[in-house]
Parts: structure tokens; sequence; C-alpha cells
């Protein structure tokens, strides 16, 4: 006599193959529907795809096709308004929304797993949600971008000190200390579209990790879903590739390293030792104590937001350390570090371009600040190279001479005595000094790069010009 197996959850992949159901401790373990929750919308997506795939080369109906695509939809509508509980013993959101498919359409939504296994859609599920979150931050930064550029325009020629290991070190413009954070976040940029390149590999069709026999047609797939480079090229790796979470997760940990360089010189200009930049009331917190104050907290969750996406990094290399191929189930863990990184890159991208537009810089105290003689040490070395025609090396020397014996007067450069000079040096002359003026200096540095007004604003336009051809009003 024929058997057929009874009607079943499929109990996330168990099917009849077991008879008895998985220990409630280790399906707790085993669950992942807490977090994968997220992909909704992208299996919707690949499934979908894939069933239209079916249909074209015949291995379901066109009418089943259609009833599958349409039963998706309505059971995701279903579980995303909360109509429908998720299952845990169901395990994952993969299986909750096939069986929700199945109970809404009846035999087609058990067709649609044919050529199909869990791994190779997962995979493509999380490369949809990576692809799609990408173009988010992308957006999110640029954002950020527009709000450094404006700020930069409006003080391209505020003078203030530049530092190097935090001491004064030369002249600069508060521009130009700007727009050194939108080059951080240009290649920030960068690096997250070279993420998505690589991403851009349809994993649908390999199978569990040696595809399928069936006539699927990998190449339609890919292409209905948007996925640039086409269909993967091994099966194999595929299925235990995950070195795209793991890039794009770095993209968000470098990325949000430099917000916390942002972060921490606004908490450090912030305080009255210092007194450059004022953050805008909606950016601080009080105290709950001392009524005075008004502390930088979004400024330095900033500062501290890298720690946690440094460790996804490290926990999304570690779980793909030593696995042998194809897939094992350690990739699931790869998961929830994935989600987290981007959604706290999100959370940061979210409020920086706010802070950055509602700054507020105290540009007497920097211009004041930059106006101390020893910025322009340099500056007067290279006028006895430019001028005197003095050799670097004993140019330093000399300056380096001059600046012990002010120092020893307890003087400021400017004010050593003219009959002084010449002691140091016959080199050393009072026109010589007027290259410590910082203006003055700061406005020949028209290198490329570098921080002098008129080179700044060509900067500021570049930017404005990418902006702009992206869309953004300047």
């Amino acid at each position: 006599m024929k058997h057929t197996p009874p009607e079943t959850k499929a109990a996330g992949g168990r099917g009849a193959r077991f008879s008895q159901a998985m220990d409630p401790a280790a399906a707790a373990l085993n669950a992942s529907i807490d977090f994968d929750r997220r992909l909704l919308r992208d299996d919707v997506r690949g499934s979908q795809a894939h069933a239209r795939m079916l249909a074209q080369v015949g291995l379901i109906s066109e009418d089943d096709a259609s009833t599958i695509a349409r039963g998706l939809e309505e059971a995701a509508q279903e579980i995303a308004d909360g109509l429908v509980a998720l299952d845990p013993a169901l395990e994952d959101i993969h299986m909750n929304l096939e069986h929700r498919l199945t109970q809404l359409v009846g035999e087609p939504g058990r067709r649609l797993h044919t050529a199909r296994s869990r791994n190779d859609q997962v995979s493509t599920d999380l490369k949809l949600y990576t692809l799609r979150s990408i173009a988010a931050l992308v957006a999110d930064l640029d954002r950020t971008r527009l709000a450094l550029v404006r700020k930069a325009r409006t003080h391209a020629a505020d003078l203030m000190p530049g530092y190097t290991h935090l001491q004064r070190a030369q002249a600069v413009t508060l521009g130009h200390h700007l727009m050194a954070y939108a080059e951080m976040l240009r290649r920030d940029r960068g690096r997250l579209l070279d993420a998505a390149r690589r991403a851009a590999e349809c994993p649908l069709g390999a199978g569990a990790l040696a595809g399928s026999s069936l006539p699927v047609d990998r190449n339609a797939t890919a292409h209905s879903l948007g996925f640039e480079a086409g269909p993967t090229h091994n099966s194999l790796d595929t299925v235990s590739d995950r070195d795209f979470a793991a890039e794009v997760a770095f993209s968000c940990a470098l990325m949000l390293v430099h917000f916390s360089r942002l972060g921490e010189e606004l908490v450090l200009w912030s305080t009255t030792e210092f007194g450059f930049v004022q953050l805008g009331e909606g950016h601080c917190s009080g105290s709950s104590l001392m009524p005075q104050k008004r502390n930088p907290d979004i400024a330095e969750l900033l500062r501290a937001k890298p720690a946690r996406v440094i460790g996804d990094v490290v926990a999304l290399l570690t779980i793909s350390k030593g696995i042998t191929l194809a897939y094992n189930k350690d990739l699931q863990e790869a998961q929830e570090p994935l989600y987290d990184a981007i959604e706290t890159a999100q959370l940061v991208l979210a409020v920086a371009p706010r802070l950055i537009a509602d700054l507020t810089f105290n540009t007497a105290r920097m211009h004041e600040a930059a106006q101390d003689p020893a910025l322009g040490a340099t500056d007067l070395a290279e006028f006895l190279v430019r001028e005197a025609h003095v050799p670097f090396r004993r140019a330093h020397e000399i300056v380096g001479a001059f600046v012990r014996h002010a120092e020893s007067r307890g003087v400021p450069l400017r004010d050593v005595p003219e009959a002084e000079l010449s002691e140091i040096a016959p080199e050393l002359t009072p026109a010589a000094l007027g290259a410590l003026a910082p203006a003055q200096a700061v406005a020949a540095r028209t290198l490329t790069g570098g921080p002098a007004p008129s080179r700044v604003l060509a900067e500021v336009e570049r930017l404005e010009q990418e902006l702009v051809a992206l869309g953004y009003e300047i």
C-alpha cells in the first residue's frame, strides 16, 4: 500500500524525515525568526522572481506563478500588519511566509520551492537586503556631505589653528577642516558602492550546494531581481559566501570611525577651554543634578558607536573562519552582526546632517587662536627657502633656534627685538617675520588640497557639482 506523508508545517525543513519534534531548547537555539523577519520583503521579491522563472521554463504554469505572486503579497502584508503570528516552530521568516502562502493558495504554494533550497534562498535574501541597505546608506551619506559642504562654504575663509598631536601646528581655515570630513565620507561612499558591485551576483539556482537537475534559468532570475553581475559562478561558494556581509559591516565600521573623529572634535571644541563651537539644543542633554549643564551627548555617542560595529566585523570574520564547504548553520549567526552594523550606521547617518546643520562656530575665538605666531614657524622656514635661498634643513634649524630664543625670553616670535634676530641667523630679518601672519600664510597655500580660501572654495564647488548631479539642491 502506498504511503502518503501527512501534511505538515515542514517544521523548518524537517518535514516527514523525522518522527519526533525538535527538542524545545534546541528549537529555540535553532530559530532565527526574531531577527530574520527583516528579510520579509526581500523573501517576497526573491520568491516571486523564482516563481516567474519556474513558469518560464515550464516547471509550473503561468497561472500558478501569478497565484503565487499574489499570495506572497497577501501573506507578507498579513505578517507585516501582525494579522498572522510568526511561528518559531517554523524557524525562520522563509518557512513562515511559505507556510502562510500555502494556507492561502493551496497547491501552487507547495510548488514554489521547486529547484530551490533555503541555502540559496537565504543568501539571495541577504544580498537583496544588503544591496537596498547600501543604497539607503549612500543616500544618507550624500545628505551628510551636503550639510558639510554648506558649512564649509560659509566658513571657507575663517581662520583657525590646525593641529597635530592635538598641539597647535599651522593655521588653516574652518572650511578646510570641514571638507576633510567630506573627503572621509567620499571614501566611505566609494567603499559601499564597491561592496555593492561585488554583492551583485545572484545566488538563486545554486540550491543546497550543487544546483538542480531541473531546467532552471539562473540568468533570468538574476536579471529579474536586478543583480547586475548575473548569477554566481560556483554553487559551493555561493551558499557558503558571506564576504558581502563582512565587507559591508567593515565599510560601516570605518565610516563610523570617521564620525567618531568628528564626534570627539565636537566634544573637545564645545568645552569652555576651547570654545570653538556650540551644539544646537536639540542635540544636547542636561544634567539631573547640575542645572547649568549643556552636555554634548549626541557627539559622544557618535564617538562611541563604532565600538559595537567593529565588534560586528570581528564576529562576521570569526564566524566565517575555518568552516568547510559548503553551507553550515554557523552562517545563520552572520545575520545579526550584519543587521546591527547596517542599522547602527543608519542611526548615526539619520542624525549626522541635522547635527552638522545645527552647529554654531565661534569664529572669533578660532581667529584669535589662529593668531598664535608659532603657527607661522613653518611658513617662516619656507620664506627663507624661497627668498633667501637657504636649504630647507638649514632653514628648519634657524627657525627652531628662533623659537627656542623667543621661549627663553618669554615673548611671542613676532616680538623678538630686531637686534637679536641677526644674532640667531643673518637671514632672519623684520621682512622675514611677515611670514608669521596667519592670513597671509594660509592664503599662500594654494596647492591642490591646500587650505587657501580660494582652494577650499574650489573643492566646495567640486563637491557641490557632484551633489547637484545626484539631484540635491545646494
